[in-house]
């Protein structure tokens, strides 16, 4: 079974502290994909997602409404945290976020590891069209968190 693992890291001018807020939030995460509708349905829907907690996202991705509910199954403040799905499209899905300090700013770096069912045709599927898929995503959902931890916009989201 083929197990896509992306590996994605960007550099962001700006504090880990805030870096790391941003990436947590549900506010933050559902203007980064606004492309998608995406909305918290359930669990934690607004505010700073903590260990423990869980959050059922609905978005329209490939033509369908979809749900995907992960628990924030690790955290270590400013330094990463890890979702895991608890239900969704995937037969598994792992996301792991880090924050790395750095002269400049934060290195951030994500690692997603997903599976999907359907044997071979679900491999093939995977490999062409549902990871790159996967890791645009990722890519937009940093830069919006640049554009904001970058700019003054940071403070619309965590100073509420």
């Amino acid at each position: 079974q083929f197990m896509p693992f992306i590996h994605f890291t960007s550099i962001i001018h700006a504090p880990a502290e805030r870096v790391f807020d941003l990436a947590r939030s549900v506010s933050l995460h559902k203007i980064s994909m606004r492309h998608a509708n995406e909305e918290a349905i359930a669990g934690t829907t607004s505010g700073l997602l903590k260990q423990g907690d869980t959050v059922t996202w609905q978005a329209k991705h490939f033509y369908k409404i979809r749900r995907l509910k992960v628990r924030i199954a690790q955290m270590k403040p400013y330094e990463s945290f890890e979702d895991i799905m608890l239900h969704g499209d995937f037969k598994s899905m792992t996301h792991r976020h880090f924050f790395k300090p750095i002269e400049n700013g934060t290195l951030v770096i994500d690692e997603l590891e997903f599976e999907i069912a359907y044997g071979l045709a679900g491999d093939i599927l995977c490999k062409l069209i549902l990871t790159p898929y996967m890791k645009r995503l990722l890519e937009h959902r940093n830069s919006v968190i640049k554009e904001y931890a970058e700019t003054g916009k940071w403070k619309m989201i965590l100073q509420r």
